[in-house]
């Protein structure tokens, strides 16, 4: 009898493996051909974005928000679960004066529900912050945040061990509510609620292919909560039989900062890198940090980075609007996984300039292999920095791009082509320039912008 049970034990364990590689199949991933880029439903993407808000669940009219984004070629963006906003709402429901942390609120969670349906409906992959830490400190914290125990009915501030007001900003570390993990305080009457919390966001979100997920928002916190978070929703992912990405984002600016090595040193954990705070940077630093990671960290174990948020704009703090669209292109060109502008007024979001430098920049990397390519300035010759960047697949193509008027000789010794194509774009109009047709001296090509403006260049042998 038992030796009749084995190949049905047998063909249900290949059943139940067969289901499972079928419903990750679709799931966005880490490109199998080229790890540095992601994956979606079997095929490699870039991801390109910008929005006007973080946590775009909340918006009444994110339809709108999503349509705008994907009629210039954009597919990715920011949802910070985050209720701070005036108009927002709270995960659990209000009864009488204080939240009842094991109620949930319907409206909440069919706002979240409705975004995911309508992003993925248009194929728009979503980079979920699952704990938005500016809503945990000073007012916000101290008015409106239902985990506070003076506004909750479920635990009293001396049972909780969390303080009623935290005045302090976020980098001062100073609400415990992040030290509730095993490893920290192990406080577990709190955890409870957190991983309620974070049940419940799983029961929607696990539905979709198109979620990665980040533990925080610009954490300065113990390593150990968010490897907490990623373990406990890569687990909740393993028991449905699906493979989610992970990562965490560090507020530091300095990607040297040993805050981002818990990320960085972490693969098994973290399946994805943001470098979103190294978009505080400007200029030749801007890149040269990027590629110091990718260097050291990368080449050996690739993994996609993703740029969530890319600050600049004429409005806020963190540079002009001509350094938001730099960062943005460089990002593209330190062959990142993923670049978004960041909302107003920190950034550019999905206001004009971001809408021509999105539509441009998705015409300019449909034009030729982008997946194949690697990073490599040091094929351009008589370069000043920040004068010129360079994508390539040797020998196939060579994609340059020029944040301004410049001119560099572009190196191809060895290769067996006697005339190249040489294809113009100017970035701020999304044209393209006539083929020219150049021939190389002593190995080299000289590429020279053709007017006092951004550009893309596209350079492949004729023959």
């Amino acid at each position: 009898m038992i030796v009749r049970f084995v190949p049905m034990l047998l063909l249900l364990g290949c059943s139940v493996a067969l289901a499972d590689e079928a419903a990750n199949r679709d799931r966005i991933q880490p490109y199998a051909k080229n790890p540095h880029y992601w994956q979606y439903k079997g095929k490699p993407v870039l991801l390109l974005g910008g929005t006007i808000e973080d946590n775009l669940f909340q918006l009444a009219d994110v339809t709108f928000e999503l349509e705008s984004l994907v009629q210039v070629g954009g597919n990715f963006v920011r949802n910070t679960m985050s209720s701070r906003d005036q108009g927002n709402l709270w995960p659990f429901k209000k009864v009488g004066e204080d939240y009842d942390l094991e109620q949930w609120n319907d409206e909440y969670w069919q706002r979240f529900e409705r975004f995911l349906s309508e992003a993925a409906k248009r194929d728009v992959i979503v980079q979920l912050e699952v704990w938005a830490t500016f809503d945990f400190y000073q007012g916000t914290w101290r008015d409106n945040n239902p985990f506070n125990p003076n506004l909750n009915s479920n635990y009293k501030p001396g049972e909780a061990k969390l303080p009623i007001r935290v005045n302090s900003h976020p980098t001062r570390t100073e609400n415990p509510f992040f030290e509730t993990v095993p490893g920290e305080d192990n406080n577990e009457l709190v955890l409870k609620y957190q991983q309620r919390y974070v049940s419940k966001l799983l029961d929607h979100s696990l539905n979709y292919g198109n979620v990665l997920y980040c533990m925080d928002n610009e954490t300065s916190v113990t390593p150990k909560w968010g490897a907490h978070w990623a373990k406990f929703i890569r687990d909740r992912a393993a028991k449905e039989g699906l493979h989610v990405e992970t990562t965490e984002m560090w507020d530091s600016w300095d990607l040297k900062h040993e805050s981002h090595r818990a990320t960085f040193d972490h693969p098994e954990l973290y399946s994805f890198v943001d470098l979103s705070q190294n978009n505080h940077q400007r200029g030749q630093r801007h890149y040269d940090n990027a590629m110091a990671i990718r260097e050291r960290f990368l080449k050996s174990t690739p993994r996609p980075a993703n740029n969530v948020k890319i600050y600049g704009a004429d409005t806020g703090r963190f540079g002009r609007a001509r350094d938001g669209v730099e960062r943005f292109w460089r990002s593209i060109f330190a062959g990142h996984a993923a670049a978004r502008f960041h909302r107003p007024p920190s950034g550019l979001g999905l206001g004009e300039v971001a809408l021509q430098n999105l539509r441009a920049a998705r015409a300019f990397t449909n034009a030729f292999t982008i997946f194949t390519c690697e990073p490599n300035n040091s094929i351009l010759g008589q370069r000043a920095p920040n004068e010129a960047y360079a994508l390539v697949d040797p020998g196939k193509v060579y994609a340059l791009y020029f944040p301004a008027r410049g001119s560099v000789t572009l190196d191809v010794v060895g290769i067996d082509a006697k005339t190249w194509s040489v294809r113009w774009f100017q970035i701020g109009t999304g044209e393209w320039k006539d083929e020219e047709t150049a021939t190389a001296n002593s190995g080299r090509l000289t590429l020279q912008t053709p007017e006092n403006d951004a550009w893309g260049v596209l350079v492949t042998p004729k023959g």
